[in-house]
């Protein structure tokens, strides 16, 4: 029989409201009681369930998650909890089952995107799963993930062919390369299976077959010397990441005035009043954050990544987030994990040259030596461009794009794994910056002026000269005006150096120069994407910008440049080019698009920390957008936000005054004009009352509760003429609208008032109280 229910709802309301203040013991507690009254109820058990797992009894919470998964059969969340516990205490196999489950009910609920994660998940556990891979490769199809789709494909064929099945290894392999004909992964696997050689083989990440265990992950010892530019690298990110995130962590948690007031905007940004969702998202965030900060710097590294990847989960996407789970996953068995949020970091300058240097070591120490050595010439350019003077910093770094490309064609692993362990040497060190210049010192002294060379030509002797000489020779042709001949060489230095991205972007300018301007734009973009891909996204920006002086109606181009500036936090620069993609669409007429594109700048204003000055500006043009579109309410919002940032802002008032009026508010609209007047009163700027008033009231001549306000504020003044005009002004609107009560007591007010023509007032006083 079914307990009782008030005791039951008195111990869940305990439970969660200790849930809220993170006492995870005493809510467990609670839930176990509330449990004891309804022992199947699906909404105790997983409270129960989630305490335990924040109270770190990950035994007891994947039981009690058991339970909830034969209670809720249809739920992927309890599937999905029992894959994490099970990883976690080391049961793989049990991992696997519950996230494939997990996964197929994501499906049923159409939320793809669960569905992939969780079974990802599982092809990282297991990574000979063919179903998982069979539903992601059909998946990514449908969806159009065409490269990721091939991937699965692939993997597919290898373990179908090492199981003996050729024929539908051949099949998969064939369905690949009609699916993607260029990709050099897809013709690979068409050679090896004609040369009868095996595919290469879905490998787990190296090291990845214990069980994910706290007890395994190597400390993170935090620095011990504050002072950032005596950390090496590495150490110095991981200390901007953990201020960014504590500072992200104050901002959301603030409760004063002002930081309420930022939050608020986020109604403005979904166009709706606050919702309990969003309040609910941001409290996810807040103590996922708190969670993870506190764990990192206990280092309890395990526990802090997972708390971070709660919080992206909630919806918070920062790089800093991104790095730290980077780093953090770098020491675990997740290796593919972490790679794949050092991708995400290495577009911010912040965290780029640190992202590189991980990446290098984990991939070194996958055995992947030509992708590490790569990494770690990337890391070496970052720095490079970093201690020379600014005006050298561009240039610098295309000097190393031969270095790079040459290194790449390397095939030699002694050599590969020998400027790893240079670069590494080099760099991961303390007041790594002094030592830099100092190995720079050695270098062969240029002419003053000149881009100094790299230090790579210390590192490694790469055959990289012929190219440059090639280069030299182009400009020297372009310069005497042989376009034809400039162009000639270009492509013919293009076949030692196809990747060689400086000199693709030196063909864009020779097209541009030759009047080929639609060839050139789509040179630019082509250079800018594949900039974009290796993770440089201030190359890309640059590319970008080429593409935007010749088009600069181009929508698509700014907005792929909005997304590398985002990535590099250059948020300011980005705002602009939001503006700029705003203008466009309203000279275009699509009010619709240019609002949206707004909304968008106001959400990474608030994202970001930007400069506040921002929100008013935006606003302001939302507002704009709302009035043209006769959408009063949508703007009076908006005002209303404006007005809280810009509580002086006069125009702001009179709209929000005018809008209530307009949507038959009185009550609201006298509210608004007696709180403006109020605080002009309290801020020593009474002057502007009466020229305020007299403005709205030339505005709205017919508003008698505006000339009423006026006529009093006349009167307290002391200019009886002027207040007794808009008192006549009143009586008569009155008298026309029918209301001869108010007219009488209109006309009375004027009287005590002893007007010069008193007698014709009384006259017309006896008049309407005759009639």
């Amino acid at each position: 029989m079914p307990g009782n229910e008030d005791i039951f709802q008195k111990a869940m309301n305990e439970g969660h409201s200790f849930a809220w203040d993170q006492e995870w013991g005493k809510a467990a507690n609670s839930y176990r009681k509330a449990l004891e009254e309804m022992p199947n109820h699906p909404k105790a058990l997983s409270s129960l369930g989630l305490a335990l797992l924040q109270s770190q009894q990950y035994n007891e919470a994947l039981e009690i998650y058991k339970r909830v998964a034969q209670v809720s059969t249809t739920d992927p969340v309890p599937f999905e909890r029992i894959a994490q516990l099970s990883e976690r205490i080391g049961q793989l196999k049990q991992a696997s089952d519950a996230a494939m489950r997990a996964a197929e009910l994501y499906l049923n609920n159409r939320d793809v995107e669960k569905a992939i994660e969780n079974w990802g998940h599982v092809t990282m556990l297991n990574p000979e799963h063919i179903l998982a891979r069979s539903r992601l490769a059909m998946t990514h199809e449908k969806l159009g993930h065409t490269q990721q789709s091939v991937t699965e494909y692939l993997a597919i064929a290898s373990l179908l062919q090492r199981g003996g099945n050729l024929e539908k290894a051949t099949d998969l392999v064939k369905k690949a390369m009609r699916m993607a004909p260029a990709s050099a992964e897809a013709k690979q696997a068409q050679t090896l299976l004609r040369s009868g050689q095996l595919l290469p083989k879905p490998m787990r990440p190296r090291g990845g077959t214990a069980p994910l265990m706290m007890s395994q992950v190597k400390q993170l010892n935090p620095p011990t010397v504050p002072v950032a530019s005596s950390m090496d690298p590495i150490a110095e990110a991981r200390q901007t990441a953990l201020t960014t995130l504590a500072e992200v962590l104050f901002d959301y948690s603030d409760e004063s005035p002002s930081a309420q007031t930022r939050r608020g905007l986020s109604a403005i940004v979904k166009g709706t009043g606050q919702l309990s969702l969003q309040q609910a998202e941001q409290t996810k965030i807040v103590m996922h954050l708190g969670q993870a900060i506190d764990a990192q710097t206990k280092d309890q590294e395990v526990l802090a990544a997972d708390e971070l990847e709660n919080a992206l989960n909630a919806g918070f996407d920062h790089p800093a987030l991104y790095f730290s789970l980077g780093l953090l996953r770098s020491t675990t068995e997740r290796t593919e994990s972490a790679l794949r949020y050092l991708g995400h970091a290495v577009k911010h300058v912040d965290f780029a040259l640190a992202a590189r240097l991980l990446m290098g070591e984990m991939l070194s120490r996958m055995g992947r030596a030509d992708e590490a050595a790569v990494e770690y010439l990337e890391a070496l350019k970052q720095a490079d461009s970093m201690i020379v003077a600014e005006e050298f910093s561009d240039e610098i770094r295309q000097l190393y794009e031969p270095l790079i490309e040459a290194q790449a064609a390397d095939t030699d692993e002694t050599n590969q794994l020998r400027l790893c362990k240079n670069v590494q040497e080099l760099l991961v060190r303390e007041n790594w910056r002094n030592h830099l210049l100092k190995t720079r010192e050695q270098l062969p002294k240029s002419q003053e002026g000149d881009t100094p060379l790299p230090i790579a030509e210390v590192i490694i002797q790469a055959q990289s000269s012929q190219v440059l000489d090639a280069i030299s020779q182009i400009n020297q042709l372009a310069r005497q005006g042989r376009l034809r001949s400039a162009m000639d060489e270009a492509f013919h230095a293009l076949k030692n150096a196809p990747t060689y991205l400086p000199l693709h972007a030196l063909i864009g300018d020779l097209l541009v120069r030759e009047g080929h301007t639609e060839e050139a734009i789509s040179k630019y973009t082509v250079i800018a994407t594949a900039y974009s891909v290796r993770g440089e996204s201030n190359q890309a920006t640059k590319m970008l910008r080429r593409v935007i002086d010749l088009a600069p109606m181009d929508i698509n181009a700014r907005t792929r440049m909005i997304d590398q500036l985002i990535a590099r936090g250059e948020v300011d620069d980005a705002i602009n080019e939001y503006l700029e993609v705003a203008d466009i669409y309203y000279r275009l007429a699509e009010l619709d698009m240019a609002r949206k594109t707004y909304t968008n700048a106001l959400r990474v204003v608030q994202q970001a920390n930007a400069d506040r000055s921002w929100n008013v500006h935006i606003l302001q043009r939302m507002a704009d957008i709302d009035m043209q579109r006769l959408d009063w309410k949508q703007a009076m919002r908006v005002f209303e936000q404006i007005r809280t940032l810009r509580p002086d802002n006069t125009d702001v008032r009179k709209n929000l005054i005018d809008l209530n009026l307009r949507l038959a508010q009185q009550p609201q609209a006298i509210a608004e004009l007696d709180n403006y007047l109020s605080y002009l009163n309290t801020n020593n700027k009474s002057d502007q009352v009466i020229p305020f008033l007299e403005d709205l009231v030339n505005e709205n001549e017919d508003r008698v509760i505006l000339r009423r306000t006026l006529a009093e504020q006349y009167k307290q003044a002391g200019q009886t003429e002027k207040a007794i005009a808009q008192l006549d002004a009143i009586g008569e609107i009155l008298i026309e609208d029918g209301k001869k009560e108010e007219a009488m007591n209109t006309i009375q007010q004027i009287l005590m008032m002893n007007p010069p023509n008193a007698e014709e007032y009384q006259q017309l006083l006896r008049q309407l109280q005759a009639s």
